[in-house]
């Protein structure tokens, strides 16, 4: 009896953990913010705002029960799975063995440092490791089609909603949960290697303060139907909303745009940095050249791992061709082979000269 229960409590759980990008206040907040935008950025009405933030068409669109659907399944297989996959902690422990058993460089120094400049200082590199190896898996999604095979579920979503962010395939999910695991094994061992314990994490309600303030200014409307755009200069420094959405739009000069998860900074970098428009009449979706979306559980678990199936094989085929035709004998080969001469044809002209 208590197993079913736990499972149950397990896929709820993201709603009252503060760890988690839907944790209820979070959302709550995220509404606060949308009606404020819509009421004195739009100059919309009560009634209006109302209706645009609770649309009824894209909470009970198809996409959007698509998003509800993924987000239980995935929650019991991260369950089950989750068990088995590396932690930091024990990235951490591996690397800080090592550490000890390398000539690696020492800060005698560090010692004497304070220990608020110490937290201070790993809570903002964890924080900022950990979204620039975001932009970089994200990145490597779009850009690798074995990844591009698997990100596809999440592009699929045609309107947008807190847990879409959740719409994921279970793989995808395994990729962002080994990224997590090693970049913050790497900060903590390193970390613990200099300052030993004075190491510490700056946190709100036990996450990572800023984390919590991205949390707690509206995070959940990156995925929304609510396109809030940032100055111009924001939004070199922060994703806004209005960007993220633009990077779900099916339209050419948005594509491979905007992948920070926080920092605008990595895509500015890197040069593929779109400021946000407006996004009242974007399409979203996977756009041209790629299956049309049902929504369906085939579409978003089996496809994928049909197509890389595909994928792998159409290789497979084009490396044995390549093989095959390296060590198909040349002209000149041929020549060696038969120095007197092609051998069919000789026959046949002695067949032909005896008729």
């Amino acid at each position: 009896m208590s197993q079913p229960l736990d499972i149950f409590n397990g896929i709820f759980e993201h709603f009252g953990d503060p760890k988690k990008r839907v944790f209820l206040g979070y959302i709550l907040l995220s509404i606060l913010i949308a009606f404020i935008w819509l009421l004195v950025a739009r100059k919309m009405s009560l009634r209006a705002a109302i209706a645009k933030v609770f649309d009824k068409k894209i909470f009970f669109s198809r996409s959007s029960r698509g998003d509800y659907t993924i987000f239980f399944i995935n929650r019991i297989f991260t369950l089950f799975i989750s068990p088995l996959l590396l932690t930091q902690l024990v990235v951490a422990t591996g690397l800080f063995h090592l550490l000890h058993r390398v000539d690696w460089p020492e800060f005698p120094a560090a010692a004497s440092l304070p220990t608020l400049l110490i937290i201070m200082a790993f809570t903002v590199t964890i924080f900022v490791l950990d979204d620039l190896t975001k932009y970089i898996v994200h990145r490597w999604m779009h850009k690798w089609p074995l990844l591009w095979a698997l990100h596809k579920t999440h592009h699929s979503a045609t309107n947008l909603t807190p847990l879409t962010i959740y719409r994921t395939h279970p793989l995808e999910g395994i990729v962002f949960s080994l990224r997590s695991a090693f970049t913050q094994g790497v900060a903590l061992s390193i970390f613990f290697y200099w300052f030993d314990d004075k190491v510490d994490l700056m946190t709100v309600l036990g996450v990572n303060v800023l984390v919590f303030t991205f949390n707690v200014a509206g995070s959940n409307l990156r995925h929304s139907h609510i396109g809030i755009r940032y100055w111009r200069w924001l939004e070199y420094v922060l994703i806004s909303p209005a960007q993220h959405q633009l990077h779900h739009s099916v339209a050419v000069q948005h594509h491979d745009k905007n992948f920070g998860a926080t920092l605008a900074v990595w895509d500015w970098l890197f040069g593929s940095l779109h400021h946000s428009v407006e996004t009242e009449d974007l399409t979203l979706g996977l756009g041209q050249g790629e299956p049309d979306t049902d929504h369906s559980l085939y579409a978003m678990y089996l496809r994928p791992l049909l197509e890389i199936y595909l994928y792998l094989r159409r290789r497979a085929r084009t490396a044995a061709l390549k093989i095959t035709t390296l060590f198909r004998p040349t002209p000149s080969v041929e020549w060696l082979l038969h120095p007197s001469g092609n051998t069919k044809t000789k026959d046949q002209d002695e067949k032909n000269a005896s008729l």
